[in-house]
Order: C-alpha cells, then structure tokens, then sequence
C-alpha cells in the first residue's frame, strides 16, 4: 500500500512540475489565471494526503477496537451469570416462598401472610410475651428488646402455620414503644394484640404455661388450649429467676425447653454453658417443632452453638 501512495505522490508532483513549466512559458494575459489554477492543483494534492492518511490508520486502529470489544463483553457476560446465581441463590434461601412460585405479585404475598395470621388467631397456638418488666431496663436494653420483637415477628410472617401474638403489659407511652416504632419498620401496622394489662389479668390463669429456664417441668408438646408466656427481659447483670418467681407468686404453670433432654454440654475454651435464650430463639424453637413435630430439629434451629450444647446424636 505505501509503495502506491508513492507513485501516486511521484505523479501528482511531477505534474505539478508540468503545471509549472506552462506558466512560466506563457506571457499573455492568461498568465493570472493559469498562476491561480496552479495554486488551486497545489491545494488539492495537500487534501487528498490529508485524507488517505487517516483512512490508512483507520484500518489498523481497527483491530485495538475490536480486542477491547471482545474483552468487553465477555465482563459483561461473567457479570451477568453472577447476578443469574445471586437471584437463584436468594430464591432457594425464601425457602416456603418458593413454592408459591415468582409469578405471584408482592401484593398477592402479602395479602397470603396477613391470611395466615388472621386465621392464627381464631385458631393457631397463642404466644405472649409479658414487657411488664422494661420499667428497670436501660436505654440499650430496650433497644435489643425491640429488635428481638421485630425478629419474632419477622419469623412468625414467614412461618406456614404461625403464632398469634400478643404484647402484654406493653404502653404505648412507654420508652420501650418508641424504641420498637423508632426501629421497627411497620410497628404500628403489625398484626398482633397490644395491651397494657398485665397477662394474667388477660388470660384465664389455667391456660397460661410462663416459659422459663428455672423450671423444673420440660415442655412435652403445644397445646392449642394453652397460652405460652415469654417473659420479655433483656437484664445484663443477668438476675436469676426474675420470671420464674413472676410466674409461681400467680400460681401459674411453668415449663422449660427440653435441652437437657435432647442436648449435652460441649467442651469449649470459656467453659460457657447456658440455657438463657432471646425471645426470638425461644420462638423459633416453638415455631419449627409446631410445623414439624420434632424437638432435636425445633432445637437445633433455635439454640445457638455458642451457648455451649449439641445435640445427643451428634456427639455420639
């Protein structure tokens, strides 16, 4: 290609150089003319080098083109497989939504949860958590507190047979309200009872079961008959047998989760064994062995391994 645009060079100069001699050999009147026509030559030799040259490098900038393209796409592609399985992933992690299926809307699941519970509470098991014991509790205590209701009732929505619940001894004057409106998205829209009574003035005494780690009675099964207490204490100086005492100064019955039944203690560096669950992890007990009949499940998913237990078979 170079050895072209020479020759076309060599042409267009030497006929210039003709142009030229013309010119010089004419001395008429025309002379003016034909000076303006040899500038006007002069001219459009410097434009058309102007303009092949570019198109020259045109073509090898081409290539440099074409690799970043490449390049490119292939990050636009692994981009796009990564969020196909970030989607897949968050849609095997729903675990009960996914069997109603992605075509349903967010106002059709919604309506679905706020069904379920409705129906708990004309005939699912019922669960109080007892909040008349916050008047002692901190700032940060309270603050915990609300964010373990939210996660009870985080779970109780997700559940496919839930609880109803029912705050007790809960004012809305109280800091602890504030504090559960102030971290809790959608508070005063929750589907559950609140009241200021105290939950033995609420319920009948005989139906009532306060769930404490003091008992000496395990918790066998759930009775849709009977009213499960929670006692909602969040205490860092860890005063013992605060609702136990509650429950027998009201002569109501008692009962404890069964880990000394189904767990054992596990050798750890601290030598940390506890049996003190949150609200929430004391639920989530109750909730999965509700759906599954099945204690070593429903304690598993409850009790955290950092409070020093493990299940019998898992040991053996």
């Amino acid at each position: 290609m170079d050895w072209r645009w020479e020759g076309s060079t060599q042409k267009t100069e030497s006929h210039v150089l003709q142009e030229r001699q013309v010119v010089l050999e004419d001395t008429g009147e025309d002379g003016i003319s034909e000076s303006f026509q040899l500038l006007q030559i002069d001219v459009e030799c410097e434009h058309q080098e102007k303009e092949t040259q570019p198109a020259a490098s045109a073509v090898w900038c081409s290539k440099n083109v074409q690799r970043k393209q490449r390049h490119w796409e292939k990050i636009v592609a692994v981009k796009k497989s990564k969020r196909k399985q970030e989607k897949e992933r968050r849609k095997a992690n729903r675990g009960g939504t996914s069997d109603i299926g992605p075509q349903h809307s967010k106002r059709f699941l919604r309506s679905l949860t706020k069904e379920k519970l409705l129906e708990a509470k004309h005939s699912g098991p019922r669960l109080c958590i007892d909040l008349s014991m916050t008047h002692h509790m901190s700032k940060k205590e309270l603050s915990r507190l609300a964010g373990q209701i939210r996660r009870l009732y985080g779970s109780n929505k997700k559940a496919d047979r839930p609880f109803w619940v029912c705050l007790t001894g809960f004012a809305t004057d109280s800091p602890l309200y504030e504090e559960c409106l102030r971290m809790n998205d959608g508070f005063s829209s929750y589907l559950l009872d609140v009241t200021g009574e105290d939950c033995f003035s609420v319920f009948p005494r005989e139906t009532l079961v306060y769930l404490t780690p003091d008992s000496e009675h395990a918790l066998e099964d759930v009775d849709l008959n009977k009213v499960y207490i929670l006692g909602g204490l969040v205490d860092e100086s860890i005063q013992k047998k605060v609702t136990f005492q509650k429950a027998r100064e009201y002569s109501v019955k008692t009962a404890r989760l069964p880990i000394q039944e189904y767990m054992v203690r596990r050798q750890n560096g601290k030598n940390y064994h506890s049996e003190i669950l949150t609200i929430n992890q004391v639920f989530d007990v109750l909730s999965t062995y509700f759906e599954t009949q099945n204690w070593p499940e429903a304690l598993k998913k409850g009790v955290s391994s950092r409070k020093g237990y493990v299940l019998r078979d898992s040991v053996e």
